[in-house]
């Protein structure tokens, strides 16, 4: 249960720290959210939380969706739950669906749902320029990395030290 309100707490933080948060301005003019690098960490929270309850981690996506929907502009909570939904199933269903190491799973999932969230909250909101689009997914997916390289160093202590006893 802890591990499914964090998730849902992380969606409503990153709502509000979108709303919050200043955009930057990148060098070619358009503007960036820096808010976007924490949004890779909740695509990982999520496989934590589905290792933890399963598929009724498909009931805190639900929440999320409406939490998403409810903190923001019409335009913009319309972009957000599509996006969330989106990016957020894919994710879901590749950490599902392959039959990989724990690491390889974030990765995977990572992989996939942060573009797909990208381009769907920038399609909606009119401003899915390639430079755009490659920006957010990059910045969405450095969170999802720093953990895949975790958990991945982790995973490869058992066999590192079962290779010095031999």
């Amino acid at each position: 249960m802890f591990s499914l309100v964090t998730y849902v707490s992380l969606i409503v933080g990153v709502n509000y720290a979108f709303a919050v948060t200043p955009l930057v301005e990148l060098p070619n003019g358009e503007m960036w959210p820096p808010v976007s690098l924490l949004v890779g960490f909740i695509f990982v929270v999520r496989d934590f939380a589905q290792r933890r309850v399963g598929h009724h981690v498909l009931w805190a996506m639900l929440a999320g969706c409406v939490v998403s929907w409810h903190m923001a502009s019409p335009q913009l909570a319309l972009a957000s739950a599509a996006a969330f939904a989106v990016g957020e199933l894919a994710d879901w269903a590749l950490y599902t669906f392959t039959r990989r190491s724990f690491s390889q799973r974030i990765l995977l999932s990572s992989l996939a749902g942060a573009p797909l969230d990208s381009i769907v909250f920038l399609s909606v909101i009119g401003l899915a320029s390639p430079w755009s689009v490659l920006t957010m997914s990059l910045s969405k997916t450095a969170g999802a990395l720093l953990v895949f390289w975790l958990v991945r160093r982790r995973e490869m202590r058992p066999q590192a030290l079962g290779r010095q006893s031999v």
